[in-house]
């Protein structure tokens, strides 16, 4: 196929933006050197969301499995409930990746506060609901980006459009 036989863009993709959360993070659980890379847990121990259409909690007891691999990239996998103000309960399936140069990645690592611009946050999560009301996020795609604090995470999510 040669450039001119690519078809063109049609529908480019846009953002609009779903919420921000701050969730509340615990200390990391750390499993220690396994097949796939050092393996961490971090539990989460609650926090809140919002945004123009849907906001509320972030409910304890989801956590974040992390595995960081041999190249310093660490690939997350956070599993969790939201629950909105009106009582509706969402649950998130939130993958990703974070990486960065190695001093910063290890100043992460440490738990010290770290400038998001300095390192590379993105999720892809995957909504699941049976509120009727919030059925629209069962069927969308959705990235975010990260910031890792001390002690808490914020998420910005965005429906890609």
């Amino acid at each position: 196929m040669t450039g001119d036989q690519i078809p063109k863009v049609r529908i480019e993709p846009s953002l609009r933006l779903l919420y921000t959360s701050i969730i509340e993070a615990d200390r990391p659980i750390v499993v220690g050197r396994t097949a796939f890379g050092e393996r961490r847990i971090i539990n989460i121990k609650g926090g809140r969301f919002a945004g123009p259409k849907l906001s509320g909690k972030v409910l304890p007891g989801g956590a974040d499995w992390q595995i960081i691999r041999n190249d310093g990239v660490v690939e997350l996998e956070a599993k969790y409930t939201l629950e909105t103000e009106d009582g509706a309960f969402i649950y998130i399936l939130n993958r990703g990746i974070r990486r960065g140069p190695r001093e910063v990645m290890e100043r992460l690592g440490r738990g010290e506060q770290v400038n998001a611009g300095e390192y590379y946050f993105r999720t892809t999560p995957i909504f699941e609901t049976g509120a009727e009301k919030y059925a629209w996020l069962n069927s969308l795609i959705a990235v975010a980006t990260g910031e890792r604090r001390v002690s808490e995470v914020i998420i910005t999510v965005y429906e890609v459009t």
